[in-house]
């Protein structure tokens, strides 16, 4: 079996434009990606940044009609074929072997591991996250992820309540779980994320000690581990909620900073915590601190 492939490159404010014409056709996927070197990578709340130039592919059956999808798509400004729009042949052996030279298991500390598809758990792994990559972010493969990972192979979950915040596919969420935590919280403001995030749930057999919530579903919430890989603006701002959902005593872990940034995120939690613990990746840092058990106030009581 094959599929046929068509690439349209177009500006950002036509790309919604293609998406929906294509969605109106028998489209079997569709998704954006950066067509130059512009990565977005965690969009502030109630934002959705795209880059200056988008990739728009979508994957259709290999007998759909060319010419009626190139005639509907000269209708988006901007688009000159040949050289916007591209079509191409998958087949069944390239795009297999294409998705298995891409994406292998992945190992984290010393125990965790990330198996894709139906690949098969390498013999030294005790803690296995079955995740595929998808349209979410999250897969391990960034440092931002495998800082957070890093720090939850080497820390015990059991009964614990968790809190992921900016949770993606739900990967640092569903480590939690997998490693004994009793209840996880994930939180994200993108719904396909939350989708993403309760459907690996189910893939890796915790959705019953998963939540998945927007966040302005967010109650009152005492956790024992708050994560949160976002960026540095958002954590900054975030810094009150995150706070006030983790209990004394408990580990705050942020990740999705730059090293530029750092100083500039600890004066944000330094105040409500403990001495914070860094450690940088490939210019990305993680933060780790405790919230003491007696607020500052009553520490000098």
């Amino acid at each position: 079996m094959s599929w046929l492939e068509l690439s349209v490159r177009v500006a950002r404010q036509h790309a919604s434009l293609v998406e929906s014409l294509l969605k109106n056709e028998p489209v079997l996927a569709v998704t954006l990606t950066d067509d130059a070197d512009n990565p977005v990578l965690e969009p502030g709340v109630g934002e959705t940044p795209l880059w200056p130039s988008v990739c728009v592919t979508a994957l259709f059956d290999e007998h759909i009609a060319l010419e009626p999808l190139a005639r509907m798509l000269s209708l988006v400004p901007g688009i000159d074929r040949p050289q916007h729009v591209n079509f191409r042949t998958l087949d069944d052996q390239q795009w297999e072997r294409s998705w298995m030279e891409r994406f292998k298991p992945m190992q984290f500390g010393r125990r965790l591991w990330i198996v894709p598809g139906e690949m098969d758990v390498p013999r030294d792994a005790v803690h296995v996250i079955r995740l595929d990559p998808g349209l979410a972010f999250g897969t391990g493969t960034h440092p931002t992820t495998r800082l957070c990972l890093q720090w939850m192979d080497g820390h015990v979950f059991n009964d614990r309540v968790v809190m992921d915040y900016g949770c993606g596919s739900g990967v640092l969420g569903i480590a939690a779980a997998i490693k004994g935590a009793r209840k996880v919280v994930c939180i994200d403001n993108d719904p396909q994320a939350l989708s993403a995030t309760l459907d690996n749930a189910v893939r890796n057999a915790v959705a019953d000690r998963v939540e998945v919530l927007a966040p302005e579903q967010l109650g009152p919430l005492q956790a024992d581990v708050v994560v949160a890989n976002i960026l540095a603006a958002p954590l900054i701002e975030l810094a009150p909620v995150l706070l006030s959902c983790l209990s004394p005593g408990g580990f705050l872990v942020l990740s999705g900073i730059l090293v530029e940034q750092t100083d500039e995120v600890k004066t944000a939690y330094l105040r409500h915590t403990d001495d914070i613990v860094t450690r940088d990746e490939q210019g990305w840092v993680r933060l780790c601190c405790h919230k003491p058990l007696l607020s500052t106030a009553e520490q000098v009581r």
